[in-house]
């Protein structure tokens, strides 16, 4: 029977502080900013707001959510495992709440490794779900950031040096999230770099370090990118879009719900450097505050109405963000407490 304690992260009372801050700081922000418009312009909105749009957003975000379990589903199927996609999609759920709270996408990444072991996933495979697809993933919130910097850029909304900043976060996003794939072809130059890098990072917070794990680790993702060859990468990459697509199409119809029909450059540009910025900002979980503040305010910069871009964004935040975290907190004690229940019954002697 496998031990829980791996599989159950939460588990501490320093974990539930952090959790508790979170809300605090999600609820500063999303009060502090109604702040910046008319309360009576903001109930206006919400007054005149179209709602079968709103609970088609809702649809929309689920779509986001089940198509990267698609992209989980097709990395195990490659690998010889038959999981669901509802399966898939709960174990996401899981991981990304868990993520906000406990380590980033580091602390989602070992849940999910976690929890396909519970259903019988070997470790190195679950190793590669946890980690692939959500490096395929920041292929189109690159392209979507792009089309938003050139958005910006014809319309004079960006600087010479706002440009350069955002082409460097590009770059080392690309570096974070493909330099890897160096290893393919200099297998001991990349673990020297790798091995430099995490010795000095746990020195730095006086953690112990294994290079021998990070051997094992790097071997394993060297290994894990030849399976995704001859178009492998394909299904897993297509799921990753879904993931974006979907998620664009929400703050879409949230926008129309709230009678604005907002260009697709500007929406481009209001949704994709925030989130890139958010990225850049990892030690922020799930980019709270920096997305909330950045999206309202690129989108007033590009003529979208105060009262319009901050209640949309506040309710994008919502749809997107605080109900899916909640949602995956509690799949994930379900998701545990039936494993434990099956452990359970597997172990009893009657």
């Amino acid at each position: 029977m496998e031990s829980t304690e791996e599989t159950t992260p939460i588990k501490n009372k320093k974990t539930w502080r952090i959790v508790i801050l979170i809300v605090i700081l999600g609820l500063a922000v999303n009060l502090f900013l109604p702040k910046m418009l008319d309360i009576n312009e903001a109930v206006t909105v919400l007054r005149d707001m179209v709602w079968w749009l709103v609970l088609a957003a809702l649809v929309s975000e689920s779509l986001v959510y089940i198509s990267y379990g698609s992209s989980l589903k097709a990395v195990l199927d490659i690998q010889g495992h038959n999981l669901s996609v509802l399966e898939c999609t709960a174990i996401f759920l899981s991981s990304y709440s868990i993520g906000i709270v406990a380590g980033g996408w580091v602390g989602s990444a070992a849940t999910t490794y976690g929890l396909f072991a519970q259903k019988g996933v070997r470790k190195s495979h679950a190793v590669v779900a946890g980690l692939l697809p959500s490096m395929l993933a920041n292929i189109p919130l690159i392209l979507i950031a792009i089309a938003g910097i050139v958005t910006l850029r014809l319309t004079g909304h960006l600087s010479e040096t706002q440009l350069i900043q955002y082409s460097i976060f590009i770059g080392l996003l690309l570096v974070i999230s493909f330099g890897y794939l160096i290893g393919l072809a200099f297998p001991k130059t990349a673990f020297k770099v790798v091995n430099w890098v995490l010795w000095n990072w746990n020195h730095f917070r006086n953690k112990p370090y294994d290079p021998e794990a990070t051997q094992l680790h790097l071997n394993i993702l060297i290994n894990a990118w030849k399976q995704m060859g001859k178009g492998n990468w394909l299904r897993p990459f297509v799921g990753t879009i879904g993931y974006y697509a979907f998620d664009l199409i929400t703050m879409y119809l949230i926008f129309l719900a709230a009678g604005y029909k907002i260009n697709l450059g500007v929406l481009f540009a209001g949704y994709g450097l925030p989130f890139l910025l958010a990225k850049m900002a990892f030690i922020v979980p799930g980019g709270l505050g920096i997305i909330e503040t950045s999206m309202a305010a690129l989108f007033t910069s590009l003529a979208v109405p105060d009262d319009i871009a901050l209640v949309v964004v506040l309710g994008y935040r919502l749809i997107s963000f605080w109900i899916p975290i909640l949602v995956g907190f509690l799949v994930y004690f379900l998701i545990n407490r039936k494993h434990a229940r099956n452990s359970q019954i597997s172990t009893d002697p009657t």
